[in-house]
């Protein structure tokens, strides 16, 4: 890619009636988070908002480097303003790119790409708990519940097998395991100090 330089870049339009969370509140407030997005400026905004009246519900929207902003914000809030709903909806946004040659011999390129997105609904309003991505603040949907008992289970000590029982079933064992074998080092005879 050397011989191109990058052009402009046309992404997929965000628009409200494109949001695939379905049965959206009429008034809600949505939030476009984007990778350079201050969190504690649009966390001010969105709770300001919520505190009237008028909407009870957000959307937290983020693509490409706003998604984990997005999240971030979305839990802050939730924690914070003890939000009892959530529908989380992911997927992908178009994305065009366009290299321009800088040799007449080249032409140009068009990269299609494809950049996640997250769509994540809180509401203190009751919302369809049966849609995919639900969760309540609460969270005691299947997914946590488990039959495995958190209790440590108890050790058990093994039996000791006697050094007969083990050669009474064709095996070996070393009994000086852990002893060291002293005795080829005392063997050996020191060198003579005698100078004559």
């Amino acid at each position: 890619m050397e011989n191109y330089t990058k052009g402009k870049t046309v992404e997929e339009p965000l628009d409200r009636n494109r949001i695939p969370i379905p049965n959206l509140p009429e008034n809600f407030l949505w939030m476009q988070v984007k990778g350079g997005s201050k969190m504690p400026r649009l966390l001010e905004h969105a709770s300001g908002v919520l505190d009237t009246d008028e909407t009870k519900a957000v959307v937290w929207t983020g693509s490409g480097d706003g998604v984990l902003r997005a999240i971030a914000c979305a839990e802050a809030m939730k924690r914070h303003k003890k939000i009892q709903h959530q529908i989380t909806k992911i997927g992908y946004r178009k994305c065009e790119e366009f290299w321009e040659p800088q040799t007449d011999a080249l032409e140009r390129l068009v990269v299609n790409r494809e950049i996640p997105i997250i769509h994540i609904l809180l509401s203190n309003d009751p919302v369809n708990t049966t849609e995919p991505g639900y969760q309540s603040l609460n969270c005691n949907n299947a997914f946590w519940q488990t039959n495995v008992s958190t209790k440590k289970k108890p050790y058990k000590k093994q039996p000791k097998v006697s050094p007969e029982e083990i050669a009474a079933m064709g095996l070996q064992t070393n009994s000086t395991k852990g002893k060291k074998n002293l005795s080829r080092f005392n063997s050996k005879k020191k060198p003579s100090t005698d100078k004559s």
